[in-house]
């Protein structure tokens, strides 16, 4: 079940909704728990027991943690603790990819494991596991509810694509939370955009890239337009379902932290990882970077610590070579900021710096999206007209043309002009005020009327009417 389907949009949430806000508080975090289950069951109820084991076994460490005093023996339940938690992200989403690479290395036919990976394991183990270095550093106290504990691992907002909710973020609000009038409508507006952004951009930008992805002969502006889709598509995605699951959080009481802030208007990479997935930079930083020593220490040092986040990120969004490759074209590129070019950067116009952090970025999901880096490799070698390609094909220039209020509205709705405009709007008048909110009333039943259809008929794309 995904946020964007017919059954969790007209069935599931607005059921669980519904209960929740009549159900008397002591029940509240009964029927959330219970939602969160039977969502997280909906799709293989094998993997729901694996997540609460691996909660089980974070809120066991944690309660060690508040009982024992002896620093060495913490160190060692805190290292016992998260090891175990680990155990299923590194079977079911490495595995395989460690007996290829062992089966290429010695020349042997060690079987695979062949597991179907967990939905949301990459970010409830983290979840998990920066609880439990939150309690041996005692900036949070040990949850002693495993109820209250499992609640937060599968509270089903967050649970498919994040963001990252740390324990300190929701701590105070598991037990009391209010619901007001004002949560609920903000959280609906912040839903339905992030769903509109999910089924009615990325979605769309999806079926281009797989029309010109489906084309024999890839052509250089097929590649390119390819790469420009995708860019847009997946912070589409991403940030569609982060403003889903900040809009549900608000509907229940909860408030997460934000996920993504217009980074496509970034005048650096550096700044780039400053906007983009917030909760993951923010995650890797507190939990890797800063522990391995930072910014301090010598040079080497300082590399050292980049190059193992680098390789660790790339690594969390998949197991494949090619995640490495991005995670460390990442960190060449970051590096050569650091070392100089952020005070080149610094002299430039403001536009130049953001077309330059924009195209770095859209090299880097090339090899991002490719199945493979040998596949990764000859796409980037097309777009710069090294493989012999055409320069253009009809297929191209028919999809480019027939995409192009798609591309429009992506790259508009990928700044805060809308959001800038509505503010100026209603801070003049009373009247500018109501139609605002007309507006967006206007646009929540038109956003769930095309979602419908795009459901319904399976690929409906509304920009397609106004084909130059």
């Amino acid at each position: 079940m995904t946020f964007s389907s017919v059954t969790f949009l007209y069935f599931f949430l607005p059921s669980v909704l519904a209960i929740y806000y009549i159900v008397p508080d002591r029940l509240k975090n009964v029927i959330l728990l219970l939602a969160s289950l039977v969502f997280y069951f909906w799709g293989e109820p094998r993997f729901a027991v694996i997540m609460v084991l691996t909660a089980l076994m974070g809120f066991g460490g944690g309660m060690l943690l508040g009982r024992i005093k002896m620093p060495r023996l913490r160190r060692a339940v805190m290292a016992l603790s998260i090891t175990l938690c680990l155990i299923p992200l590194l079977l079911f989403k490495y595995g395989d990819f460690i007996i290829a690479n062992v089966r290429v290395l010695f020349q042997n036919d060690l079987p695979f494991l062949r597991l179907a990976l967990p939905i949301g394991v990459s970010f409830y183990t983290f979840q998990v596991v920066s609880y439990v270095i939150d309690v041996y550093r005692k900036t949070v106290e040990p949850e002693r509810n495993p109820f209250l504990f499992v609640m937060y691992v599968s509270l089903f907002p967050q649970l498919i694509a994040g963001p990252i909710v740390r324990f300190s973020d929701v701590q105070r609000h598991l037990r009391k939370r209010v619901v007001s009038l004002d949560s609920v409508a903000s959280g609906i507006v912040r839903f339905v955009t992030g769903l509109g952004k999910k089924v009615l951009i990325a979605n769309t930008l999806a079926e281009l890239g797989r029309e010109l992805g489906a084309t024999p002969v890839p052509s250089v502006l097929s590649l390119w337009l390819s790469a420009f889709a995708f860019t847009l598509q997946i912070y589409f995605d991403f940030s569609g379902y982060s403003d889903m699951a900040i809009g549900m959080g608000r509907m229940f009481g909860f408030s997460f932290p934000e996920n993504f802030r217009y980074p496509y208007l970034s005048k650096s990479v550096t700044e780039f990882w400053r906007r983009w997935h917030m909760t993951l930079g923010e995650w890797f930083r507190d939990y890797v970077y800063i522990p391995l020593g930072g910014s301090r220490g010598s040079w080497l040092t300082r590399v050292r610590n980049l190059l193992i986040v680098w390789l660790l990120t790339g690594l969390w969004h998949g197991a494949a070579w090619n995640f490495i490759a991005w995670g460390l074209f990442y960190f060449v590129v970051l590096s050569i900021e650091r070392i100089g070019l952020s005070k080149v950067l610094e002299k430039m116009p403001s536009v130049l710096r953001v077309v330059y952090t924009f195209l770095l970025v859209m090299l880097g999901f090339v090899l991002f999206n490719a199945d493979s880096l040998g596949e990764a490799l000859y796409h980037l070698k097309g777009m710069f007209g090294l493989s012999s390609l055409p320069l253009a094909d009809s297929v191209s220039l028919y999809y480019g043309r027939s995409y192009a209020i798609t591309l429009f509205i992506a790259v508009v709705a990928s700044t805060p002009i809308f959001k800038k405009l509505s503010k100026q709007l209603s801070s003049r008048s009373t009247a500018a005020r109501c139609a605002i909110d007309c507006a967006v009333i206007v646009g929540v039943i038109g956003t769930m009327t095309l979602v419908t259809a795009w459901l319904v008929n399976g690929s409906f794309n509304p920009f397609l009417y106004f084909r130059f």
